[in-house]
């Protein structure tokens, strides 16, 4: 068994089981690893085993496909030919040479380092959620929407008992939707994206019927429990003292800017809101792989410019579970023939390159349909807080642009402190770059999340192997 080809896939979301089955089934001895507890990604968050659910199945769509994955890596598992590696936070990847060393930190409290051995690496670390802020945005009761359906799928848990769902993107219909059948007063939807635009790319849109009928379906669940839905609509701010007790909402003019007078509050102890997702480039960005703006760039077998590493789902553009799940077959299919001595044949996953070809052309259309208001930025006040780890302010990042010259969000954050703490900017970054009226770009970072002092220090010493070849 140890002569086989060994790939470690980092992330157990769709596109990185989608990778280990296909790669598994096709000879190759794979390691995957996951900073969760159990396989599935936030896309298929299972609820702790101690909770019991009785239904899980209804907190997700596609739950047929979710079964077929879970058993092809149950199959593998048993079988020898997949070591799945739960509670593994992978910081950093080496290379030398033709050999990849993944390592990562274990366990809950992160402080056990973990080092495995690999022929290659395949990337399937996902991607998280774009936060923009407000004036009342870090009032408890306010989430991302994201958080609002982790919550909801991981723990059956919810913040309250009345919620707005806010911003913009497909997200918002499934999260408001799920709220609801917990038990939850959906008081508003509220998109920013203007109902016309749908008609305008009609067509790209037309060509997934089966994605139109999952999102009429929601609406049609909301329609039936007479939920307030306001388009072209945003969120200019959340109010409460010790929490969230209301936000007001107000309509948006042609250009995106706040339209003066159509303000309204809405009572509600939950905010869920969401502005879309940036991938998880941080892991290919140290191994050198190239970018296309903020996705990781990768040819039609899904392989990056680096030899040995390869990339699929989230990580290479946000575009949702579908085309994570081709883009994993694929990636997967390329490296255990690339791995095996020879050429794959693109034939054997013709089918999962056209529907991945159809899928990106689906997700560049809703992107440019689900896009933030223009401006904004006008409705973050100077004393709005834009990064939270290090508490600094939209007055101090103003001043940083006008005052002290910054046109970048690096210099911002040498001046302000601004992406300095725990999150390291992903939280603030596209916050940052707006006010600072620059292109959000990938951050340089040495690691993928903070490493203890003491790892750094005995990591070429007292490595702990695991999945040596």
């Amino acid at each position: 068994m140890t002569d086989r080809p060994h790939l470690a896939v980092i992330g157990a979301g769709p596109a990185g089981l989608a990778a280990t089955v296909a790669a598994a089934a096709h000879g190759v001895r794979v390691t995957l690893l996951d900073s969760a507890a159990a396989a599935g990604g936030q896309f298929y968050r299972q609820p702790a085993a101690e909770l019991r659910a009785r239904r899980p199945q209804a907190l997700h769509h596609d739950w047929g496909t979710w079964e077929r994955l879970r058993g092809g890596l149950d199959t593998h598992v048993k079988a020898g030919s997949v070591r799945h590696l739960t509670d593994h936070h992978v910081w950093f990847v080496e290379r030398r040479a033709d050999r990849f060393t993944v390592h990562a930190l274990l366990g809950p409290e992160q402080e056990d380092p973990v080092a495995v051995h690999a022929d290659a690496v395949l990337l399937a670390t996902g991607g998280y959620e774009k936060v923009l802020p407000f004036p009342g945005w870090t009032l408890p009761g306010v989430l991302t929407a994201g958080g609002a359906q982790a919550m909801l799928k991981g723990a059956l848990a919810v913040s309250g008992r009345t919620a707005v769902v806010a911003g913009t993107g497909p997200l918002l219909l499934p999260v408001a939707t799920g709220l609801a059948a917990a038990g939850v007063e959906i008081a508003a939807l509220v998109e920013s994206a203007d109902p016309k635009a749908f008609v305008r790319r009609s067509r790209a849109l037309a060509a997934q019927p089966g994605k139109l009928a999952e999102g009429a379906g929601y609406a049609a669940q909301l329609l039936r429990r007479r939920v307030r839905t306001f388009t072209r609509h945003t969120v200019v701010e959340a109010h409460g003292t010790e929490r969230l007790e209301a936000v007001t909402v107000a309509a948006l003019d042609g250009a995106g800017r706040v339209r003066p007078g159509t303000g309204r509050r809405i009572p509600c102890d939950t905010l869920a809101v969401g502005h879309g997702m940036l991938p998880h480039t941080d892991l290919a960005e140290t191994l050198g792989c190239r970018l296309d703006g903020m996705n990781v760039q990768v040819d039609g077998e899904q392989r990056t410019d680096v030899p040995g590493v390869w990339a699929a789902g989230e990580t290479t553009g946000i575009g949702g579970s579908a085309l994570a799940l081709a883009e994993g077959h694929i990636a997967g299919r390329s490296a255990a023939a690339r791995l095996a001595g020879h050429a794959p044949d693109p034939r054997e996953w013709a089918a999962a390159a056209k529907s991945r070809n159809r899928l990106r052309e689906f997700a560049a259309a809703l992107d440019s349909v689900y896009a933030p208001p223009a401006h904004w930025t006008e409705q973050i006040t100077d004393d709005t807080v834009v990064c939270r780890c290090e508490e600094v302010t939209g007055s101090a990042i103003r001043e940083a642009v006008t005052e002290l010259g910054a046109g970048d969000v690096r210099t911002v954050k040498l001046l302000t402190r601004a992406g300095m703490g725990w999150c390291q900017g992903r939280m603030c970054a596209p916050a940052v770059a707006g006010l600072a009226g620059c292109r959000l770009a990938p951050s340089r970072r040495p690691f993928a999340r903070p490493v203890p002092l003491g790892v750094l220090a005995h990591e070429h010493t007292h490595p702990t192997e695991r999945g040596s070849s």
